[in-house]
């Protein structure tokens, strides 16, 4: 059983910055992929970065440049650095992971964050 837990969301003006982070706990979490996805209001959730259990980092093109997606395996954490926000990036993001041989997709409970002035 794998349970992850977000913290760092919040209000922020346009051209702020958070930081995201999730706590993961359960075995095997260190040797699976994990995830950041976002779920803007009245639209459907949607993948932002993602990081491999190797370190191996992919971005959707909409937050290239601006959000940097990073894990520490010792610590059993995944943190989404966020900067230059812009009020688009509004919504509840979540983490998520999966298990090497695992169907299943593990969630948190997610974190509001809002950007407006």
């Amino acid at each position: 059983q794998v349970q992850l837990v977000e913290s760092g969301g919040g209000l922020v003006q346009p051209g702020g910055s958070l930081r995201l982070s999730c706590a993961a706990s359960g075995s095997k979490v260190s040797s699976g992929d994990m995830a950041w996805y976002r779920q803007p209001p009245g639209k459907e959730r949607e993948v932002l970065a993602a990081v491999t259990a190797s370190g191996r980092t992919n971005y959707v093109d909409s937050v290239k440049g601006r959000f940097t997606i990073s894990r520490d395996n010792a610590k059993s954490t995944l943190s989404l650095q966020m900067n230059s926000l812009k009020p688009e990036d509004t919504g509840v993001y979540y983490c998520n992971a999966r298990l090497p041989y695992n169907p299943i997709d593990y969630w948190g409970q997610g974190t509001q964050v809002t950007v407006s002035s």
